[in-house]
């Protein structure tokens, strides 16, 4: 896997991803960065179920200010540490090794509000797609103008409105599908 564009751009990373975690392919990473475009300049960016980190390191490489990674295995949190640690990037991250629900308890409890939230679930756990639809709806969590995307496989239908947010858009590649959602104003 390699970093596709940014200040990183081509830098190979590093690591087999761990038992059960399915990277990103660099297509769809490209086409989800393409989406994104200059919003990812500046923004505080989580990296939620992050394998590996490479949808978090590109974000880092694509200028965003800060990039928090959540994954609750041990093995992918040394490969994050690891990657990072050989870009040399010693500022702007945060890496946590818990679930995904303790990581939005402790967000929360410190006042982190972001930009940008990517999420990938394993395919098989369906219901941490609406769990997390649903806690990231009711918490204080995502930006004014934030954006959260969920990976998923495209046999899932997830909801067109959760709580607050709504999606709008969906793209698929292969057999993922990247859900685009915002939160809705009253």
């Amino acid at each position: 896997m390699r970093v596709i564009a940014g200040i990183f751009r081509s830098r190979q990373l590093k690591g087999k991803p761990p038992e059960g975690t399915r990277p990103t392919s660099d297509k769809l990473r490209e086409t989800l960065f393409n989406v994104l475009g200059p919003a990812v300049q500046d923004a505080v960016f989580l990296d939620g179920f992050a394998g590996i980190g490479g949808i978090g390191i590109e974000a880092l490489s694509r200028g965003a200010r800060a990039v928090y990674f959540v994954d609750r295995s041990r093995k992918a949190w040394a490969i994050i540490r690891e990657n990072l640690l050989s870009l040399q990037v010693t500022e702007g991250v945060r890496v946590l090794e818990v679930s995904m629900d303790k990581s939005l308890d402790l967000f929360e409890r410190d006042g982190v509000v972001f930009d940008i939230v990517f999420l990938d679930p394993p395919y098989e756990r369906e219901a941490l797609y609406t769990e997390c639809l649903s806690e990231f709806s009711k918490r204080p969590l995502l930006a004014e103008n934030g954006l959260l995307v969920m990976e998923h496989s495209k046999r899932v239908e997830l909801p067109e409105v959760a709580g607050k947010l709504r999606r709008y858009r969906q793209l698929t590649q292969g057999d993922s599908t990247l859900s685009f959602y915002r939160t809705e104003h009253d």
